[in-house]
């Protein structure tokens, strides 16, 4: 089975044990905030070629599947011909919603990835996955972090909502309530669906990096589509390994951007020590979109 990166700087993947394998990156020359100078005079014919061969991959997909905004703004970015320039790129992101791109040798600490998201920054893996992990890649590389990620960057509303989470990461931190934060990150900015005016669509970055995940997403009957829902996305554990068993389908970019200023440190009071939800698990109080075949229950 294809499957994408379990995720690009998911919050709790530094450290606590969501992969058995070292971290990959080259980190003995990085900054004290783990950026350093994209090395664009490294990239090889091959990996460019590799970049160019995943882009058109994706992009035969992408109108389709993927939500307008999106669609957009990787048209303007211009970065079919190889892997990009992130300086080039940074001049039209801050142009539009103030963000910029920092190149990162991989996964970064919680308090280094929060600290660059609230201050309008998104780290972005620098190298490109090997010719055999086109399929399956364990740890994030340029292409999943620049093509999932930077387009929706230029959105400035979604912008938005990744500056709220970062500065949403010290308080949960500090109150022992990264797992149930993490699952916010997952469920929306990684493998978040919305409907839009022609249908169900894609804006999560693990689905739009991820052929394979791209189509089982929005086509298959396998998968649980559920409206968001705040509460229900903090309590919901995720596949890491696999193609998600349920996603939560978000009515626009202004919804998700509201669900930031709700009051988190009571949720996470009151939610850290509730047993989780299932990643397949289908409740009566849900407003259930489709019940996949993989469904499960819970009281």
């Amino acid at each position: 089975m294809e499957t994408q990166s379990p995720n690009p700087a998911l919050p709790g993947k530094w450290n606590p044990g969501h992969t058995s394998h070292g971290l990959r990156g080259d980190y003995s020359r990085v900054r004290p905030d783990f950026t350093l100078d994209q090395p664009l005079d490294r990239y090889s014919e091959a990996e460019h070629d590799r970049w160019r061969r995943l882009y058109a991959r994706q992009m035969e997909l992408m109108p389709r599947y993927a939500v307008n905004e999106f669609l957009d703004s990787i048209e303007q970015l211009d970065v079919a011909r190889g892997i990009p320039d992130f300086a080039r790129v940074n001049r039209m992101l801050g142009r539009l919603s103030g963000f910029q791109i920092i190149a990162v040798p991989g996964l970064i600490p919680d308090d280094q990835f929060f600290g660059h998201l609230a201050n309008r920054r998104f780290p972005v893996t620098w190298w490109i996955r090997d010719e055999r992990e086109l399929d399956y890649l364990e740890e994030p590389d340029v292409f999943h972090d620049f093509f999932g990620h930077v387009p929706l960057l230029a959105h400035p509303v979604f912008a938005d909502y990744m500056v709220e989470y970062g500065k949403a990461g010290p308080r949960a931190m500090a109150m022992n309530a990264m797992p149930l934060l993490s699952r916010l990150y997952w469920y929306t900015i990684e493998f978040g669906l919305i409907r839009a005016p022609d249908g169900l669509r894609v804006y999560g970055a693990g689905i739009l990096s991820s052929s394979g995940e791209t189509v089982y997403a929005i086509d298959s009957d396998v998968p649980n589509r559920i409206a968001f829902d705040l509460e229900r996305v903090l309590c919901t554990e995720y596949r890491i390994d696999a193609f998600q068993e349920s996603y939560f389908v978000i009515d626009s970019f202004e919804q998700l951007f509201a669900e930031t200023h709700k009051p988190f440190a009571s949720l996470y009071e009151r939610l850290r020590n509730i047993p989780p939800i299932a990643p397949n698990a289908v409740s009566a109080t849900d407003r259930v979109l489709h019940r996949g075949t993989i469904a499960g229950r819970f009281s």
